[in-house]
């Protein structure tokens, strides 16, 4: 029997059937949007592996520390521009709320050997 634990990305799949697919390797995020939201739930559940691994090898830290402490409460997309099967590139907007505060960020994406990857992100006010 599957567990239907909610997923953190805020989609109203449950984890394995969202995001998790993502995690394990199964399935590659389509959109730029599918990878935030992946990157959100990797967050929220300590994945810094999966992070990495979406992560534009040009931009990519040679480490990742999460803090174990950090809890992420809530995932809002605000706009997203391109970042579909047709494009190479995607920028998505989003809030995170996590305990005690929110990151609001438009972040970049592009597609790496047809996957698309996170490049970078300003932060927004």
């Amino acid at each position: 029997m599957t567990s239907r634990t909610p997923c953190p990305c805020g989609l109203p799949e449950a984890y394995e059937e969202c995001c998790g697919r993502f995690h394990s390797g199964t399935a590659s995020a389509p959109t730029a949007e599918r990878l935030m939201r992946s990157r959100y739930a990797a967050f929220a559940r300590g994945d810094g592996a999966y992070l990495l691994r979406t992560w534009h090898p040009r931009t990519r830290p040679a480490r990742l520390d999460l803090d174990p402490a950090m809890r992420w409460t809530g995932l809002e997309i605000l706009a997203t521009e391109d970042g579909s099967a047709f494009h190479s590139t995607g920028t998505v907007t989003f809030r995170a709320a996590y305990r005690g505060g929110s990151l609001h960020e438009r972040s970049r994406f592009e597609r790496v050997d047809g996957a698309w990857v996170y490049v970078d992100g300003d932060f927004l006010g």
